[in-house]
Parts: structure tokens; C-alpha cells; sequence
């Protein structure tokens, strides 16, 4: 039995369903602050963000009895966050806020926080919009780029567009990192079923050698 029915679930200790409840939290608030509540994209936000969760556990829980679900539901996870992506960035243009590029300093900065909860992510962005208000002796924000954010955000007297364009950013940050376990993730449940089989490969396997 214990050959047909290998270990499953332990989902909680994937790297991919830890960032993406941490994107799913980081949404929530994201919505809450910013995006109005009769507004239907805020409801398609956060469902994507769940999605991303749900599907992650799912897939685990039933990699048991099948592979092949397994690695459906961890690319329905994967583009539910992809849909997701496509929101935030949606925000920031719509707005004319600026979207980090990929050598952007801030978007390594917050991979290198390891963040794990929304708290330590919003104190993180609060950090930043302090920094991008002190200016230096060369006139720089503080160690931060004026390329880093936007005109209308650096112009900003007060929150402004400050607030909304380092959160959107950091949850596009905090997207890259979750689809790049994904897509690791995906590759390997692939090959391994490639090499393995699932299943059925394996009820096959118990009833010949019950045979003999």
C-alpha cells in the first residue's frame, strides 16, 4: 500500500504555496486600500490571488492518486498569478505609474528581505517612500535612483502616488518570485512523471509483483 500510495500533501512546505499566500495576503490589503469596493477587478484580483493558493494545495493533496492533476492544477495556480500580474501592472499604467524594470535595485532588495508576512512587506514599502522623500548631499532620494519611480510618484507631496505605485510593484515582485518556483515546480512534476509514470504505472506495478 505503501508503494501505490506514496506520501502527499505537505503543501505548506513548498516554497511556491508560502510565496503565494504571501501574495495572496498582500493583495487582499492592496485591494482594500486601493481598489474600490463596487469595483469588479477588485474582486477578479483577489480570486486570482487565491486561485494561486488553492490550486497549489490541491495539486499536492492529490498528487497521491494522480500525477497528471497534479501538475493541471500547479499550472492553473501558475496562471491564475499570471492573470493576476496582468493587474497590477494594469494599475500602475492606467495610472502612469512607473512598473520597475527587471535591473531595478528595489525589486532585489525585497527578494533579499525574505519577506513572510504582509506586515514586514508593508513596513518595507513604508521604508522605501521615507527613503524616496530624503534627499542626500548629490540631491539623490536617498540612495534611490530617480529613475526608480515615477515623475508623478517623486513630485508627490504626501502619499500621493508614492504609496500605490511601491505596493503594486512589490506585489509584481513578490508574482516573479512565486512564478518562478512555479515554473520550476512544473518542470519537475513533468520529468518526474516522464520517468515514473503515476498511478496507474504504479497500481500495475503492485498487482504484477502480487501476481508473482
Amino acid at each position: 500500500m505503501t508503494d501505490l500510495i506514496p506520501k502527499h500533501g505537505g503543501y505548506r512546505k513548498l516554497k511556491s504555496f508560502q510565496v503565494a499566500q504571501l501574495v495572496y495576503d498582500v493583495t487582499v490589503r492592496f485591494c482594500e486600500r486601493y481598489i474600490e469596493r463596487s469595483s469588479r477587478t477588485r474582486d477578479q484580483m483577489t480570486q486570482a490571488a487565491r486561485s494561486g493558493v488553492q490550486n497549489i494545495a490541491e495539486g499536492s493533496q492529490v498528487s497521491a492518486t494522480s500525477k497528471k492533476m497534479e501538475l493541471k492544477l500547479t499550472q492553473v495556480a501558475r496562471a491564475s498569478l499570471e492573470e493576476l500580474k496582468l493587474d497590477h501592472e494594469d494599475f500602475l499604467r492606467q495610472r502612469k505609474l512607473a512598473i520597475w524594470a527587471k535591473d531595478n535595485p528595489l525589486r532585489q532588495e525585497l527578494i533579499d528581505k525574505r519577506c513572510t508576512a504582509s506586515d514586514e512587506v508593508a513596513a518595507w514599502i513604508k521604508n522605501v517612500k521615507q527613503r524616496s522623500g530624503q534627499s542626500g548631499q548629490d540631491g539623490q532620494k536617498d540612495n534611490i535612483p530617480m529613475t526608480t519611480l515615477s515623475t508623478q510618484s517623486t513630485m508627490s507631496t504626501s502619499d500621493g502616488s508614492v504609496y500605490p505605485e511601491i505596493s503594486a510593484n512589490a506585489v509584481l515582485v513578490l508574482i516573479a518570485v512565486a512564478c518562478s518556483l512555479l515554473d520550476r515546480q512544473v518542470a519537475r512534476l513533468a520529468q518526474n512523471f516522464e520517468n515514473e509514470g503515476g498511478f496507474t504505472e504504479r497500481l500495475y506495478k503492485v498487482r504484477t509483483e502480487k501476481r508473482k
